[in-house]
């Protein structure tokens, strides 16, 4: 659908700009102007007394999706090593291979990474498409890009699923251009719609406020980006068979813009949260940065790491690296321990998923306890200490 404005009906009454839900519309010269914002609702439409706005049907066409049969997984890698998330990704793709009778397939791209294709296929993968050549020995965006879009058009899959990780996130979006079809980023379930075996992507919206599940019917493959934690890892079952098929690598100089020079390991102190078993984090209510240094004592007691919330990343007393949420890091760890996080939307979204949640706050009316399997209402620099001491006499 469409959202058109016609001038010579539009009065200028405003009534539209009120209306819209995504401040998409502006006046420019007395008359309407539908932005880039607009999605399509359709809330205008009903509102102009002047009958000056249209919705229409959108002109372009969809591609025969009989032709896409598969699901696709991009097997991200990092020097040789799979990334947890890909493990993550095989594990829902069978799901959505299995439900919709179709074969799981993973996409391998890197240097003297062959030997990782036996593994792909232990964690559930049917099919591996190997791309290994020096020149993809390191991520660049143009490189990847090439190489997958040319494996989509000539196998295409129905279904092609990514981590929300930062070569994800990059990549995802580049290869939805390149193929002409959407992208949900950042979901947090998938399913095969049973009626017509449609995938439905189900990502947070509004800050957390809602879940939004969207579809797409006319174009292929359907493409999604899942944040890390968020799914099961697949059983690894060394016995299974399956089939390496080798692409071509057909990448000149111009196709490629940058060149990796050198890797820089960031200064100062930083965090991979999104793979710890035990996470102690710290909001707020810590009052100030020197809070966090309770914090790794407790953490270090319990063998875990520590992480963050927005408030207190924004606050400059955190690397950005350790922030727990929506605008951060997807964490499901066996215990998460939180200290002087009320418990916001989009804090709750990124860590509710831990196997047991612990909330240390001192306002018993916050919203943190009310996902958490045990609370704690009191001071967090007396309760904290009181629980080192107690692990500390349990040790002896």
């Amino acid at each position: 659908m469409a959202v058109n404005i016609i001038a010579e009906e539009c009065k200028g009454c405003t009534k539209c700009v009120n209306s819209c839900p995504f401040e998409a519309i502006t006046m420019e010269n007395k008359k309407a102007v539908i932005g880039p914002a607009c999605n399509n609702c359709g809330a205008c439409v009903d509102q102009c007394p002047f009958g000056a706005i249209k919705q229409t049907e959108d002109e372009k066409k969809g591609v025969d999706i009989s032709e896409y049969h598969g699901v696709w997984v991009f097997a991200e890698q990092r020097n040789g090593e799979l990334m947890k998330v890909a493990i993550e990704l095989l594990g829902e793709g069978r799901k959505l291979a299995d439900e919709i009778g179709t074969e799981l397939s993973a996409v391998l791209c890197g240097h003297n990474v062959s030997d990782l294709a036996g593994e792909l296929i232990a964690y559930g993968a049917d099919k591996v498409y190997l791309a290994d050549d020096p020149r993809l020995a390191s991520y660049t965006t143009d490189a990847y890009t090439k190489v997958i879009y040319q494996a989509i058009m000539a196998y295409k899959p129905e279904i092609v699923i990514l981590g929300a990780t930062h070569i994800g996130r990059d990549l995802g979006p580049c290869l939805a251009v390149k193929c002409g079809t959407g992208l949900t980023a950042d979901c947090t379930k998938l399913e095969i719609d049973p009626t017509d075996k449609k995938l439905m992507q189900t990502r947070p919206a509004f800050g957390g406020n809602l879940m939004a599940t969207i579809v797409c019917p006319n174009h292929r493959p359907q493409m999604s980006t899942v944040r890390p934690g968020v799914m099961e890892k697949a059983a690894y079952d060394k016995s299974r068979q399956g089939s390496v098929i080798n692409l071509k690598v057909n990448i000149s100089k111009s196709d490629l813009r940058t060149k990796v020079l050198e890797f820089v390991r960031g200064i100062g102190e930083v965090a991979s949260i999104s793979d710890a078993d035990i996470i102690v984090s710290g909001g707020r209510g810590l009052g100030g940065p020197e809070g966090f240094n309770l914090l790794r004592e407790l953490a270090a007691k319990l063998g875990g790491t520590i992480g963050a919330s927005r408030a207190a990343v924004d606050s400059g007393w955190i690397d950005h690296s350790f922030q727990v949420g929506q605008t951060g890091t997807t964490v499901k760890p066996k215990l998460y321990v939180a200290c002087g996080i009320s418990g916001a939307i989009q804090h709750l979204a990124g860590m509710q998923n831990s196997d047991y949640i612990v909330a240390i706050n001192k306002n018993e009316s916050a919203p943190i306890f009310e996902v958490a399997d045990y609370g704690i209402v009191g001071d967090l620099y007396k309760v904290i200490p009181a629980i080192i001491e107690a692990l500390d006499s349990r040790a002896q």
